[in-house]
C-alpha cells in the first residue's frame, strides 16, 4: 500500500496467495464500460455485495467464457472476500476485484457457490483535484473528509474501485498508515523509484501535509469514522 512520501515502506509481508491464473487461459479481461460521476448526490449507485460459498470462486472474463482467476474466500490481508456487483447478465454477476486490473470487470455465477449477502447503500466519491472525499448514504451527504493525495509524480488513479479490507495501521506501520487502513481494489502504477510498500490503494493516516505514493491519507478522527461505518464491498469513486 501507499504510504507517505518520503517514509519507510512497511514490514515485509508476505501473504497467502489470492489468486492464480488458470493454465492456458488468455489474460484479456472485458472493459468495465466508463460510466461517468453524476454531480448530483441523489444519483448515488446502489451495489449489491456478493460472498463465496466453500473453498474458491471461479471468475470467468466474461459471462460464460474463460476462468480467468480462483479466488479464495479470503483477501491477501486476510478479511473475508466481498465482491461488489457492478453489472448483471441473467444469473451472471459483474464484479470488481482487485485480482484484476483496474477499471476492469469479472464475471461469477450466482450459484451455490456465491450469493448476495446485502445491498450497499453507502457510496464515497472523492474529488482529487479538490482534496475531497464524501461519503453518501441513500442520496445523501453524509460526511465530507479532507484527504491528501498522491505526489506529482505517482498521482493517486481515478476509476471505480472498492473497499477489500478494514486494516490496524499499528500492524503495518503507524508511522506510515497512522491508526487505520481502509485498502481499495484499485493498483498504483507509477510507484516511485525503489518502492517496495507494493501497489495496492488504500485510505489511510500518516504525516499531516505529506503527499502520499498514490494513496489518499485522512485525520484520524476522520478514518475511525469511516472504518465504522464503511463496510467492505463499498464503491469508491476517485475522479479528477
Amino acid at each position: 500500500m501507499c504510504a507517505p512520501v518520503p517514509a519507510l515502506p512497511p514490514p515485509h509481508v508476505t501473504p497467502a496467495p489470492l489468486h492464480a491464473f488458470a493454465p492456458g487461459v488468455s489474460a484479456s479481461f472485458a472493459a468495465l464500460p466508463p460510466r461517468p460521476v453524476a454531480r448530483d448526490c441523489r444519483t448515488t449507485p446502489r451495489p449489491a455485495v456478493a460472498a463465496p460459498r466453500g473453498s474458491s470462486l471461479l471468475l470467468h472474463e466474461t459471462p460464460g467464457g474463460p476462468v480467468v482467476r480462483r479466488l479464495v474466500t479470503r483477501t491477501e490481508f486476510g478479511s473475508e472476500l466481498r465482491l461488489p456487483v457492478v453489472r448483471r447478465r441473467g444469473p451472471w454477476l459483474g464484479v470488481l476485484s482487485s485480482t484484476l486490473p483496474d477499471g476492469h470487470v469479472g464475471w461469477v455465477r450466482q450459484s451455490r457457490s456465491v450469493r448476495i449477502i446485502r445491498r450497499v447503500r453507502v457510496h464515497v466519491l472523492v474529488d482529487r483535484s479538490r482534496g475531497r472525499l464524501v461519503v453518501l448514504a441513500a442520496g445523501r451527504v453524509v460526511r465530507r473528509v479532507p484527504v491528501g493525495v498522491g505526489a506529482a509524480a505517482s498521482p493517486t488513479p481515478t476509476g471505480r474501485f472498492a473497499i477489500t479490507d478494514k486494516l490496524d495501521g499499528s500492524a503495518f506501520s503507524a508511522a506510515a498508515y497512522g491508526c487505520c487502513i481502509l485498502a481499495l481494489s484499485g493498483h498504483q502504477h507509477d510507484l516511485p523509484a525503489g518502492w517496495r510498500g507494493g501497489d495496492r490503494l488504500a485510505i489511510h493516516g500518516g504525516p499531516a501535509g505529506a503527499s502520499s505514493a498514490g494513496c489518499l491519507h485522512a485525520a484520524e478522527r476522520d478514518l475511525r469514522w469511516l472504518m465504522r461505518r464503511l463496510p467492505t464491498g463499498t464503491l469508491v469513486t476517485i475522479r479528477a
